[in-house]
């Protein structure tokens, strides 16, 4: 598997959503039930997978899809 198609299972599985709506316009105003505790859980989820402890800053940032793919981008992370 991937590292994109581990990025797309853990926000599928995060915000039961379908891959078909992953891509640019997703972000928190976007999906129902992106709230804080989702947002956690997405960053949570992403630690454990790729083995990265992310900045508190960069939590914040978990704000869209696009921005997910920017950070782990920061952590190296390919794609």
């Amino acid at each position: 598997m991937t590292n994109l198609e581990k990025l797309n299972n853990i926000f599928c599985e995060v915000f039961g959503i379908e891959p078909s709506v992953l891509g640019p316009g997703l972000d928190k105003n976007s999906v129902e039930n992106w709230d804080s505790v989702h947002q956690l859980s997405l960053t949570s989820a992403l630690e454990d997978e790729f083995d990265i402890m992310l900045d508190a800053e960069d939590i914040l940032e978990f704000t869209s899809y696009d921005n997910a793919k920017s950070i782990l981008a920061k952590y190296d992370i390919e794609l």
